[in-house]
């Protein structure tokens, strides 16, 4: 069902479209996490540390699609704010083929030059052949995790967030039960877990497609679409790419921390392997409030609403506050017993590793969730170049402070956990000064 996100009361028509992202994208995150569970609870540390060392790789590289496809759909929800559905359909064609090129490019990269990457990383060698087996299958499926989230971009940016969150039902339970049957009856290892969540998402991709065509009458293409159109392809391009830049920015942090990590050995990079699956688990429905904000602003944008705008930034603001309060205290209180769902108990060192980082991170989500906020603000604006600078300045600063702080003997680990939120809070003071010395001119720009 489609929403209007420019009509009724802002907070109820946020959260209402906000809610089936959120839970939507936890069921995408379990695609790993069950991976990652099952891996470390029947396999041990050096297959969990296999499966974790790929995470960083693999959200990295898919996070680039992912970036174009979030951009696009700020464009499409533009387009349907201001009522211009034909340039919306015409910029569905445009930004398919832009998306799909530089997609198989990334996936024919990743084969030719795996070898070199996972030397880079510093890849534990008790589980470089798992690590790269698992990569080489789960990169088999690139096409499916872009086709499921450009159509799903599509559906959203036109207020309908329900039925993605549908499709990742139907695939995260298929892959779950594959897992179970793949890794645990059949023994098939990482391999087994890689192939379940290929097959997942190629079903929720398939799913996708055939809403699109079967349902979405109003946005059918009609010949005339099947062209390119120089002005929207470029106006695609600009915001899809920046977005890109922004998501593989923040993922291309987190890749060279990571090979910071496996630097340690493999029991800290099994640790990390586990703590990063709870945490990003933890704040993801603060990173979908902020793309699904994005999209509010976007078709308020389109549609020339700066008073709505304004409430909608406020309410948002609040409700982000009070949910970061609330995970910060049960992340921090529980991450010995959440440590322990991955990891087996007798693993003393690796839970005590997953548990310091745990309760340092899950103290400052709140930065963490106004940071979203602004990113979900400037991509919806059209100024996504902006949520690029902020990225910078946030992963600049946890990877030049991990980097200086961790061969300190007397620092070592905790210098890498608490670079993490002083990033977050350098980027959350430059895009709340920016905002506030230059609101009137971008909410003018209108």
């Amino acid at each position: 069902m489609d929403r209007d996100l420019t009509q009724g009361n802002e907070l109820r028509s946020i959260i209402f479209f906000s809610i089936p992202m959120i839970i939507g994208n936890l069921l995408q995150q379990l695609y790993n996490v069950v991976d990652t569970l099952i891996v470390g609870r029947f396999l041990g540390g050096t297959a969990l540390a296999a499966v974790g060392s790929s995470f960083a790789l693999m959200t990295f590289l898919t996070s680039i699609t992912l970036g174009l496809c979030m951009g696009s759909g700020v464009v499409f929800a533009q387009f349907y704010g201001a009522k211009k559905i034909e340039e919306l359909k015409s910029g569905v064609f445009n930004a398919f083929c832009l998306i799909g090129i530089i997609t198989l490019i990334i996936n024919i990269a990743v084969y030719l030059f795996l070898d070199k990457i996972l030397l880079i990383l510093n890849i534990p060698m008790e589980s470089y052949s798992e690590t790269k087996t698992y990569l080489i299958i789960i990169f088999s499926g690139l096409m499916f995790t872009f086709i499921y989230n450009f159509f799903a971009a599509i559906l959203r940016s036109v207020g309908n967030s329900l039925s993605p969150l549908i499709f990742l039902a139907i695939s995260a339970v298929i892959n779950i039960v594959l897992d179970i049957i793949f890794v645990i009856l059949l023994n098939w290892r990482v391999a087994g877990a890689a192939i379940a969540t290929v097959i997942a998402q190629f079903i929720s991709a398939l799913c996708c497609v055939i809403y699109y065509f079967k349902k979405m009458s109003n946005l059918k293409l009609e010949k005339r679409h099947f062209e390119f159109n120089k002005i929207i392809l470029k106006l695609i391009a600009k915001n899809s790419i920046l977005t890109s830049v922004q998501q593989s920015v923040m993922n291309f942090g987190i890749l060279m921390i990571q090979g910071l990590v496996n630097s340690f050995g493999v029991t800290v990079t099994a640790a990390f392997a586990a703590a990063v699956k709870i945490d990003s688990f933890a704040y993801m429905p603060l990173q979908d409030f902020g793309n699904s904000f994005s999209t509010y602003i976007a078709q308020n944008y389109g549609a020339g609403k700066t008073s709505r705008i304004k409430k909608g930034i406020k309410s948002s603001l609040i409700l982000v506050i009070i949910f970061s309060i609330i995970i910060s205290i049960a992340v921090v209180s529980t991450a010995p017993l959440l440590m322990k769902i991955f990891v087996k108990s007798e693993e003393i060192e690796i839970i005590s590793i997953g548990v310091k980082y745990l309760k340092i991170e899950g103290t400052f989500y709140l930065l963490i969730g106004i940071l979203f906020l602004l990113y979900g603000f400037y991509r919806g604006i059209g100024k996504a170049g902006m949520s690029v600078v902020l990225t910078i300045i946030s992963l600049g600063t946890r990877v030049w402070l991990s980097y200086l702080l961790s061969p300190n003997p007397k620092i070592g680990l905790i210098g890498i956990w608490i670079s993490i939120p002083i990033g977050w809070f350098l980027a959350d003071v430059i895009g709340t000064l920016y905002y506030v010395c230059y609101r009137k001119i971008l909410l003018r720009e209108i």
